[in-house]
């Protein structure tokens, strides 16, 4: 197993990188990609920058250039129901894009055309085994639909409209892109968040962001050494 772990900023995966031994990092379009060992297991850790465009760059160099087989994508989010309070854990059942809309073509809001797929599917085993070690946090965990957009979602109507239209329970920036890329490239993938912030007008996003990110890289180290 060669395993991808990908997240978006760098308090997402700063203390994972330091535990990565023989660590070597080469640069592939602006994005620092360290290759090494942890846990016993191969790795590539990399932060791809915010956004879906900069994730999906980077989950398919992972595949392309550094040959991973496996995927998981790491970091914070909003929560869109009131089962997640802050700091406790999403672990993705499967991705959508919620700002993907053809609709006035008479598409569904979220089909991918070429997918013809709404949610993406995670991995079950990894969706799984990550949910095991998250509930060894003590946390709430919920497994569901994690919903992207390159949108901060910071608005109670827009948190609405996600979570009734997807059934998703939490919102970020960059996994239904790197879940695409997995599906088309048949590379199993899987998402976590701990949440952050409410998704709403309160902007707690500042204050909780470093601890929520801290307790992520927890869990994908726990994934890491029991996968």
């Amino acid at each position: 197993m060669k395993l991808g772990i990908i997240a978006a900023m760098d308090i997402e995966l700063e203390l994972l990188k330091e535990k990565i031994t023989g660590a070597q990092t080469r640069t592939v379009s602006g994005i620092d990609f360290v290759s090494g060992t942890l846990e016993g297991h191969d790795v590539v850790a990399a932060v791809c920058g915010i956004g879906k465009v900069f994730a999906a760059m980077c989950a398919q160099t992972m595949i392309t250039v550094f040959g991973v087989d496996r995927v998981v994508n790491t970091g914070v989010a909003g929560t869109l129901t009131d089962r997640l309070g802050i700091l406790d854990v999403a672990v993705s059942s499967d991705a959508v894009q919620h700002d993907f809309d053809i609709t006035s073509m008479g598409d569904p809001a979220g089909r991918i055309p070429g997918l013809d797929l709404i949610h993406i599917p995670a991995d079950g085993d990894m969706s799984r085994l990550l949910s095991e070690c998250a509930e060894r946090t003590g946390r709430r965990v919920c497994v569901g639909t994690i919903a992207s957009g390159d949108v901060f979602v910071a608005d109670s109507a827009l948190k609405s409209r996600i979570a009734s239209a997807f059934g998703a329970i939490a919102c970020e920036m960059e996994g239904a892109s790197i879940a695409q890329v997995c599906y088309v490239n048949q590379v199993p993938f899987v998402i976590l968040r701990t949440i952050s912030d409410g998704a709403g007008e309160n902007n707690e996003f500042e204050t909780f962001a470093p601890a929520a990110a801290e307790q992520a890289i927890d869990i994908v180290l726990d994934f890491v050494r029991r996968v």
